[in-house]
């Protein structure tokens, strides 16, 4: 589908990096991209984002390159979205919409599909509330009688009534994902969850330990299922390891809602590797949004390496780094070329069995 991607410079210093990343989610959701306007402000407009001369210049150039799509770089209002349609005379898709639009792509199981559905409805009731304000104040009145009232109300219905079902849908798989994880902590078997940025190789470090095939490209949100599979380690024993849905900056809150019961695999886990794109720039920025997530979702406080992938491409050597009290800190590895791999089990191994001590003290 031919896009023009309208994206706001208010002078942040990851602007570039932020960008970028939007026109990798465009690709990925299947756009060509056909121009790509840059508007710099100081602050958004409150009715259009962005000032009323780039939008005669999005116009014109929407129309120039025969666009069937807009795509907006950033989260817009209910107002902001219907006042630039309405200018544009083309459906406009902000951040939110194009992730859930991802999302909505990739999911491949049946929790998977149906955490994306309940995040796009939420967001549409978020739409539909604000959007419909304006005229519910009126309280009839000319245009307000007859059924434009009563079919918001309808619609509004429906909705909730879906959600509800997916809510209680996704609450039983949660129940069912419970029990797996108490008789896997009955069994003393070492549980290992990969997280990390979209797109940072945890898919294919996953399948260099387990030997497993799961889906793995170039390219972001390529794994939103969480895929588990149980390993032998010498020294560890049985060890559990899942592989869960990478993580954005600005990933909206109605996904990390959703996707709860898939990021529970993180949050019950005993160790966390938290796997970093060596030769990525933005890294540091990665690793911060990261944790802010693991925060959020009340998964801070278990132990956790940090996995620098793809050093092949950043060249460095495969190695490990210990912090100040000894403790295993940076793991260094390719798992594309299967480098450093040993050095990463024996940190496996060394950190599940601090993690065991510390769950024993507790």
């Amino acid at each position: 589908m031919k896009a023009l991607v309208i994206s706001v410079d208010m002078g942040e210093l990851d602007y570039k990096a932020h960008a970028e990343e939007f026109v990798m989610l465009a690709e990925g959701a299947g756009a060509q991209i056909m121009e790509q306007l840059v508007v710099r402000r100081s602050r958004p407009d409150s009715a259009y984002y962005i000032g009323t001369g780039k939008l005669e210049e999005a116009v014109a150039l929407a129309k120039a390159t025969g666009a069937e799509v807009v795509l907006f770089d950033h989260a817009l209002s209910p107002a902001q979205q219907r006042n630039l349609e309405r200018k544009l005379e083309l459906r406009v898709v902000d951040r939110v919409a194009l992730i859930l639009d991802i999302f909505a792509l990739r999911a491949q199981s049946h929790e998977g599909k149906l955490q994306v559905e309940l995040a796009q409805l939420q967001h549409l009731t978020s739409r539909l509330t604000r959007m419909w304000t304006h005229l519910e104040r009126q309280k009839g009145g000319i245009g307000m009688r007859g059924p434009g009232e009563s079919q918001l109300e309808m619609d509004r219905r429906m909705i909730g009534d879906k959600v509800r079902t997916l809510r209680e849908r996704l609450a039983k798989v949660q129940r069912q994902r419970s029990t797996q994880r108490r008789a896997r902590s009955r069994s003393g078997t070492l549980s290992v969850s990969l997280v990390g940025y979209t797109n940072t190789g945890k898919s294919t470090l996953f399948n260099a330990l387990t030997r497993a095939d799961a889906y793995a490209a170039d390219q972001l949100f390529a794994t939103l299922d969480t895929t588990t599979r149980r390993i032998w380690i010498e020294g560890a024993g049985q060890v559990v390891i899942s592989d869960t849905v990478g993580f954005i900056r600005e990933l909206p809150p109605t996904l990390i809602a959703a996707f709860r019961a898939t990021l529970e695999e993180t949050v019950h886990a005993d160790l966390l590797l938290h796997v970093v794109d060596a030769a990525n720039p933005q890294r540091d920025e990665q690793i911060a949004e990261v944790h802010k997530v693991l925060e959020d979702i009340g998964a801070h406080e278990i132990p956790r390496i940090l996995v620098y992938n793809k050093i092949d491409q950043a060249g460095y050597e495969p190695r490990v780094e210990r912090d100040e009290h000894g403790t295993i800190a940076r793991v260094f590895v390719s798992a594309l070329e299967r480098i450093g791999l040993d050095g990463l089990r024996a940190a496996i191994v060394e950190s599940g069995h601090f993690a065991e001590n510390n769950a024993s003290e507790q």
